[in-house]
């Protein structure tokens, strides 16, 4: 059964989990480096190897980036919360428990606004808890044939949990507070939320009730989901399974659940957890973490701003379009590219249409990264000015601006050196229109024998002659006084 074919009788409910690498050089407990795509077990010690007698230190540049991450979604700030064990076995957890926090969590009681329903009412998804733990590390099921490989570089890196309260009811909600949440934590430097890397990994859970109850159905719990789209998938096909078994007289279990995504299939992994399963007690080797307020404080105000705020500056200082305003602050290093080459050139729209039509098309294409760019804003500012004052005309502009990301040369250097200076001297554009005639003389005799139309066409000519550079209005006026002749 689909999502769609399910109908109006039930209702979706979804809660997520969401894991986040955080962005420090070394691990949580140990000064293990967090490098991506080393050598398997090169970053290990005894510490995130578990051997005995190793103790954890806690990682202080961990703490501001959980708890700035916290503020920024809005969160209570626990000046006292406590480290414990969440034991369970796995082949990649050494130490056979992994370090979090439980009932004392580092911040509480947080939202995020993810857009309107269709009443205009604020969709608002409630935050229970953000807590601070350690990675696990990594099983490597495709390397040998019979046996599976285990990589504990992992082991130990800093995360945040992200728990959300089950106030989603679609699952585009779902995926519009993922992409939020995403956004802000890129926003406040706290990760890089590569999903490809395991830096941000998601659980959702989702069950199904008759509309209009209010008490919640029996959850399960999806696990395996490596993109926001799979997220949304495996909710519908999850939910759709649900409401299958429930519509036939079925109950639905509690367990965890694997999404195929090549098949577009969920199959059940285990019988879900509960808290009393992982046997939780505070970390004996690690105090409570107490935090002073004017530490919080200090935190508050590293909070950099967010993309609301932001959306709402564009609008109010730059007068763009909603759509422009989506796309040039969906990463802050979009955002802020965008602002140094509207500010230099002092033409916020020329600026919009250039980053979104010029330099995203050129990184989509190249699939580099906007720190690998080689056009600076300052530089695009310069190209924008030569287009208004008239230096370079707008269809050379493209040419510059394509030579200008191969070279990473000025836009005056390129213009000069690729004869793309706007001409606009009456001798050189009769020169180029001559040779145009000559070499088109079908055209050149309909349009003396007063074919008007083919102007636009032999314009096109003198324009691709010239490379762009001549002035279309002169080449225009000039030939409609050959025309009249």
């Amino acid at each position: 059964m689909s999502a769609t074919a399910v109908g109006t009788n039930w209702q979706m409910v979804v809660g997520l989990e969401v894991h986040v690498q955080l962005r420090t050089r070394t691990k949580a407990f140990c000064n293990c480096s967090t490098e991506f795509g080393a050598p398997p077990n090169a970053n290990t010690c005894p510490v995130c190897l578990a051997l005995p007698g190793a103790l954890p230190v806690l990682n202080v540049h961990a703490v501001e980036l959980a708890t700035r991450a916290a503020l920024a979604l809005g969160c209570e700030i626990n000046l006292v919360s406590v480290f414990a064990r969440k034991n369970y076995f796995y082949p990649d957890l050494p130490k056979g428990y992994q370090i979090s926090q439980f009932d004392k969590p580092l911040a509480e009681h947080g939202h995020l606004t993810i857009g309107h329903r269709a009443d205009g009412a604020l969709i608002r998804v409630g935050i229970e808890r953000v807590h601070m733990e350690e990675d696990a590390g990594k099983s490597l099921h495709d390397r040998y044939a019979a046996a599976t490989a285990i990589d504990l570089n992992r082991s130990g890196v800093p995360l945040i949990e992200i728990v959300s309260g089950p106030d989603m009811r679609t699952a585009e909600a779902a995926g519009g507070y993922l992409r939020a949440l995403k956004q802000i934590l890129q926003y406040c430097g706290i990760s890089d939320c590569d999903m490809e890397k395991g830096s941000l990994r998601v659980d959702a859970n989702v069950s199904a009730r008759k509309m209009g109850e209010v008490k919640l159905g029996t959850k399960t719990e999806v696990k395996n989901l490596n993109s926001f789209s799979n997220v949304e998938k495996a909710l519908n096909v999850e939910f759709a399974r649900q409401v299958a078994v429930l519509e036939s007289g079925g109950t639905v279990q509690q367990q965890t659940m694997l999404f195929d995504a090549a098949k577009g299939e969920v199959r059940p992994s285990r019988s879900k957890e509960g808290s009393h399963d992982y046997r939780y007690f505070p970390e004996p080797d690690l105090p409570p973490l107490v935090l002073a307020q004017d530490f919080v404080d200090r935190m508050r105000q590293s909070v950099p701003e967010l993309p609301e705020a932001r959306r709402k500056r564009f609008t109010d200082e730059y007068a763009l379009g909603d759509y422009d305003i989506e796309v040039l602050t969906s990463s802050p290093a979009l955002a802020d590219y965008f602002e140094g080459v509207a500010r230099q050139s002092e033409d916020p729209k020329a600026a919009a249409n250039w980053v979104i039509n010029g330099v995203l098309a050129s990184l989509n294409s190249t699939g580099a990264t906007l720190d690998q760019f080689r056009v600076r804003p300052a530089d695009l500012a310069s190209l924008i000015t030569l287009v208004r004052d008239g230096v370079v005309a707008h269809s050379a502009a493209r040419q510059v601006f394509a030579r200008m990301v191969e070279t990473g040369d000025r836009p005056e250097q390129v213009a000069e050196r690729e004869g793309l200076v706007r001409v606009d001297d009456d001798a050189a554009l009769r020169g180029w229109i001559d040779e145009v005639l000559a070499e088109h003389p079908v055209e050149a005799q309909r349009f003396a024998a007063g074919e008007k139309k083919l102007q636009g066409v032999l314009v096109g000519f003198v324009m691709k002659k010239s490379k762009g550079s001549a002035d279309a209005k002169k080449v225009n006026q000039l030939l409609a006084a050959r025309g009249q002749g």
